[in-house]
């Protein structure tokens, strides 16, 4: 969650599209983890073994994931940024119901009240700025659906990481991610060059530790836990990020945001605690 609380710190600071902040991201996360791949004779060996239905099955994650980005960028033009995170934030709802739906999985009732009251504080955390009428509201849909295409990408992820190591998986995930995200920033007519050395900076920044550190280390987790309890982690990501953007740019935590920032620990507090 701390390396994942990274990647809105170097958003903020690169100066370029969302569209082509993702690509890169993912587009070096591969550079750093293609060779690593190569490296392991196992991994490998997995790699030019994978039958027709797990190429389809992690395509399709890195689809979903591209889709998740995307469907969230294009929300920010239409909606508030607190909003569209707020909306975001029930990716364990989601994960809840495809994991009942396609997986007969259950949670028990101290495991939905910690999904509340942790959702309760991402909202809490963006209330001042919440906004569902009018113009905003095609934003907020988007945002929403978001969600739950995320959620379904992590439930992917936990099927093919069940008969998958990290590395194969994420490998073929992330390069159907990075092929989307190029169509997509060709057809919205985003540059892919042009940009400052501080920018590039950003973009490896990203990689190395949001994705390598962070996301990738969620993928890693898909084998031993179930896509909301992944998904549940995730949602500590606004408490790195408050606690990183004061630590780094002086920006003051207020009464509202420290709130937040407690039912969410209290709600990951509450949902783990009692597993083993």
């Amino acid at each position: 969650m701390l390396f994942l609380s990274t990647s809105a710190i170097f958003v903020k600071l690169a100066e370029a599209p969302s569209g082509i902040i993702a690509f890169y991201r993912l587009l070096f996360t591969l550079c750093f983890l293609i060779p690593a791949l190569l490296c392991r004779k196992k991994e490998r060996k997995q790699l030019w073994q994978l039958s027709a239905r797990q190429w389809r099955l992690a395509v399709v994650s890195g689809a979903l994931l591209a889709i998740h980005w995307v469907m969230w960028f294009e929300s920010l033009r239409y909606t508030s940024v607190a909003s569209s995170t707020v909306l975001v934030s029930l990716q364990p709802l989601f994960s809840i119901l495809w994991g009942g739906l396609l997986l007969h999985e259950a949670v028990t009732k101290q495991g939905m009240a910690g999904v509340f009251l942790a959702i309760a504080g991402s909202v809490i955390i963006g209330w001042g700025d919440f906004q569902v009428s009018g113009a905003a509201f095609w934003g907020d849909v988007l945002s929403f659906m978001s969600a739950g295409v995320i959620s379904l990408h992590f439930l992917v992820g936990q099927i093919l990481r069940k008969e998958l190591d990290v590395l194969p998986y994420t490998a073929v995930c992330y390069s159907a991610s990075t092929v989307c995200l190029a169509v997509y920033a060709l057809v919205t007519g985003q540059p892919f060059t042009g940009y400052s050395l501080q920018t590039w900076g950003c973009f490896a920044g990203l990689a190395l530790f949001a994705t390598v550190g962070g996301q990738c280390v969620f993928n890693l987790l898909l084998k031993f836990l179930p896509a909301t309890a992944v998904t549940m982690g995730i949602l500590g990501e606004p408490v790195g990020t408050i606690l990183l953007a004061f630590l780094i740019f002086g920006e003051r935590i207020v009464l509202q945001q420290a709130l937040g920032m407690f039912c969410i620990l209290g709600g990951l507090w509450i949902y783990f605690g009692k597993k083993r």
